[in-house]
């Protein structure tokens, strides 16, 4: 690893990028429409705070200070993301009142683009948050209740042999089609295993569905189905293997070599350094050799590097507009530049093990 920064110096840049409200600033863009807002959600501001608590044991005492600062002013903003009708549960922006798709001049104005809360800023929360075991027992049961065969909920968007897996859906809402993403479910899982709370057959099914994607290979040559949130094999390698380093979960343990090669493979071919720590990171979970990445300037990546995406039409259950759903024209690439600086923190710890 070439770099001159040192940990302490990667914290605080990520320290001094918290705006005053508590929340790392993003933005949302389409580089073919020619679009790109500053955007308000929970996700990563959350996200980098769990990343940054996961190497918290392993700094400074004065970057754990820092990074107990951020905590601190980021965890007081969530109330303001959490559900419209005071349930714990949390969504992508805030809710009361509702702001889909804030700084924008069109989205924001139709109702059919605000989007339910969803399991993965919800697990986030409880990670980067201490919940009552009571309110981690009630998700649970929240969760169940909008699992793929319940109330009515049947998947459709996915392949046929997984269409009965009872595994968590992506979204909480009502009315929202059944979703699958392998990166959502793994973050999940991880609540669920970090809070200790009962297994039960849509946990199963759920851990069925991530062997499966991998085992099939279809993670790797389609991860929009498998991931449509995330949509990129390194995503889902770097959840899975984050996952599996924290637990020891007997369902994954026979995709750890397949998870392994397909890494050192995506990691040959990645032309991003922010992709390609992501991987060699993933590879020290997975019980590697941590691969030397040349940190030099690494923020020059930062702008070509994507962790998340909405597909404008990834909601929509009819075959013919699922068609055009993976597309680069229909969908919407978040960026956090606090969230790439915790991976390089997060990979030069990992380096240095």
């Amino acid at each position: 690893m070439t770099t001159a920064l040192s940990i302490d110096t990667i914290i605080q840049r990520i320290a001094y990028l918290q705006g005053k409200d508590g929340l790392f600033p993003s933005v949302r863009r389409n580089d073919a429409l020619g679009y790109r807002r500053a955007d308000t959600n929970v996700f990563f501001t959350a996200i980098t705070v769990f990343t940054l608590q996961t190497v918290r044991a392993r700094v400074s005492p004065i970057a754990q200070t820092l990074i107990d600062q951020i905590t601190q002013r980021a965890t007081i903003t969530y109330p303001i993301f959490r559900n419209k009708d005071g349930l714990n549960t949390y969504n992508f922006w805030p809710t009361r009142p509702s702001r889909h798709f804030p700084n924008g001049y069109l989205f924001h104005r139709f109702e059919h683009f605000r989007i339910p809360d969803d399991i993965d800023d919800t697990a986030m929360v409880y990670l980067t948050t201490t919940q009552p075991q009571s309110e981690a027992l009630w998700l649970k049961d929240k969760l169940s209740q909008h699992a793929n065969g319940s109330q009515r909920h049947q998947i459709r968007n996915t392949y046929p042999e997984y269409r009965q897996l009872r595994a968590y859906s992506t979204w909480f809402g009502k009315n929202m089609g059944v979703d699958f993403d392998a990166c959502a479910l793994s973050n999940l899982l991880y609540c669920i295993y970090q809070y200790k709370l009962p297994m039960n057959e849509h946990d199963t099914d759920s851990l069925t569905y991530l062997r499966l994607v991998v085992e099939s290979g279809r993670y790797v040559s389609e991860p929009f189905c498998c991931a449509p949130h995330y949509a990129r094999t390194s995503l889902i390698i770097y959840h899975l293997a984050r996952l599996m380093a924290a637990f020891a979960i007997s369902e994954l343990k026979p995709i750890r070599p397949r998870l392994i090669a397909d890494a050192h493979h995506q990691l040959t071919n990645a032309t991003n350094r922010v992709e390609q720590l992501l991987l060699a990171t993933a590879l020290g979970w997975l019980g590697e050799p941590v691969p030397a990445i040349n940190l030099n300037e690494i923020e020059q990546d930062f702008d070509t590097f994507h962790f998340f995406i909405a597909g404008l039409l990834t909601a929509y259950e009819q075959p013919w507009l699922r068609r055009f759903a993976d597309r680069p024209l229909t969908q919407m690439r978040w960026q956090c530049e606090a969230h790439c600086w915790a991976l390089v923190a997060e990979y030069v710890v990992m380096y240095d093990v």
